[in-house]
Order: C-alpha cells, then sequence, then structure tokens
C-alpha cells in the first residue's frame, strides 16, 4: 500500500468520480486537507457525500498534492411499500416519542469520538441476501416520500445478527419507526445501525468485538415483513453500507499497516 501510495501521490494532479450517497476514500501518509467534511481510520481518508448532495468538484489536498473529486448523481431505484397507516400517519399520542428519538439519534450521529476502534477489515452482519438496497426512493402507502437510508437482509424471525466491526454500543432500545434498534460507535464519527430487530443480545455501554452476535433479526417498527436493516452513518450522513465496507476493505486489505489512533 505504501507503494501504491507513493505512486498515485507522484502525479501532479489526480482525478477521482464518486456519486451521492456514496463515501470517497483515499490512502494517506501524512496529511489530509479538504473543506468537504472527513475523518481518517488508519491511513485512509474517509468523505461522506451525501444522498441529497449536488453534482459538482472538490478539490482535495493529500500529502500535499490535489486530488479533483468529480461527485455525480446516481440514478437510484424506485419502489412502493405497503405499511400499516399509523407507521405513515402517527397518531398524536405517539408524536411527542416519535420527536424524541429523532433528537436521540441525531445526537448520537452527531458526536465524533476521538477514539478509534478499527482494527479490522468490516463483515456483513449476516450471511443472506439483500432485499432492498441503499438509496432506493419509496413511497409509502401512496403518500409518504423518502430514500431507503441503508441495507435490507433477507431474515427470518430469530436470525442472529453480528457486529460488523468492534465498537462500543450507544444505543439499544425499542423505537416506534425502527423497531429493535443497536447502534454501535466505531469512533471517529462512524456507526453502525441494526434495526428491526426482535431480541438485544447487548446492552448500552458494551464493548462488542466484530462478528460478536449482538441481536437477533425480527420485524418490530415499519416494516413490510422480517428482515435486518443496516445503516452505517458517517459524520452525520447515511452511506450506501456495500459500497463502504467493500471500498474500506480493499484499502485496508492493501498491506498496509494501519498507525495508532
Amino acid at each position: 500500500m505504501r507503494q501504491i501510495i507513493s505512486l498515485l501521490l507522484a502525479l501532479p494532479l489526480l482525478a477521482a468520480t464518486i456519486h451521492n450517497g456514496e463515501t470517497f476514500m483515499v490512502p494517506f501518509n501524512h496529511k489530509v486537507r479538504s473543506k468537504l467534511p472527513h475523518t481518517t481510520i488508519g491511513h485512509i481518508a474517509l468523505f461522506p457525500i451525501g444522498y441529497y448532495h449536488r453534482k459538482g468538484r472538490k478539490v482535495i489536498e493529500v500529502d500535499g498534492k490535489k486530488v479533483v473529486l468529480r461527485i455525480l448523481p446516481k440514478r437510484y431505484k424506485r419502489e412502493q411499500l405497503r405499511v400499516a397507516p399509523s407507521k405513515v400517519k402517527p397518531p398524536a399520542k405517539v408524536k411527542r416519542r416519535i420527536e424524541a428519538e429523532y433528537r436521540e439519534a441525531q445526537k448520537i450521529y452527531g458526536t465524533v469520538t476521538g477514539r478509534n476502534y478499527i482494527h479490522k477489515p468490516f463483515i456483513l452482519p449476516i450471511k443472506s441476501s439483500v432485499t432492498s438496497p441503499f438509496g432506493t426512493a419509496r413511497l409509502f402507502n401512496g403518500s409518504l416520500k423518502s430514500y431507503h437510508s441503508g441495507t435490507d437482509f433477507r431474515a427470518p424471525v430469530g436470525t442472529p445478527v453480528r457486529a460488523i466491526n468492534d465498537g462500543r454500543v450507544v444505543l439499544a432500545k425499542r423505537r416506534y419507526y425502527a423497531g429493535g434498534s443497536v447502534i454501535i460507535d466505531h469512533g471517529r464519527g462512524l456507526y453502525s445501525c441494526y434495526y428491526h430487530l426482535s431480541k438485544f443480545k447487548v446492552k448500552k455501554g458494551d464493548r462488542v468485538r466484530r462478528g460478536e452476535v449482538i441481536a437477533l433479526s425480527g420485524k418490530s417498527g415499519r416494516v413490510t415483513g422480517p428482515h435486518l436493516h443496516l445503516t452505517i452513518k458517517l459524520l452525520g450522513k447515511s452511506v450506501d453500507p456495500l459500497q463502504f465496507i467493500e471500498r474500506f476493505n480493499t484499502l485496508w486489505n492493501s498491506s498496509l499497516t494501519p498507525r495508532s489512533p
């Protein structure tokens, strides 16, 4: 990896392309500068590109060399879903609960822990097929519009769900829309979220290891059936989990020894 970095940075100007909802990652030796929000894990700099980010160009400086990042719109799929009417137009008595849960989640995602828990590549939380990819534009009951902020995996109720990497549990509770939820802080502004669970195997404050069973899948919250929903939050933005894991693991496994946090 150090040879790759040296070859890349020997060029006077680099260019790269990324889409909205994806994470741009670049290896570095010493320093990264950019007006785009970013964080670092080992020798990898990570730039989350939000789902609603407009197309354009941004310049990133990596170890003194410039990288021109071209951000393009991605054509995400569309789907229509039927759920319980109360999950689209919730009764007044639960609106306060929904607002409190939203504020709690935003406070978590807005917290950037200085410690880095990541010392290994990522794994998937479950070995199963994808039933709904990240970014799909959704229409609930013909009226409520949103987009899919994670990836859904096929999972019968009771399937073991595993932590995708080391970290600390910052939330383990039942919520109105997400149902049974576990959120793991991996440090440096990176979080993994597991929704619609039926049973918890961890509690808030627990340290977890990659591959550890943290919960059982279910069909709680706003769902059309049992499955596991995985979201990755980076510096407060939802990004495509599969693109994130594939890209990160590719860089991590390129013989680079990560430096200490």
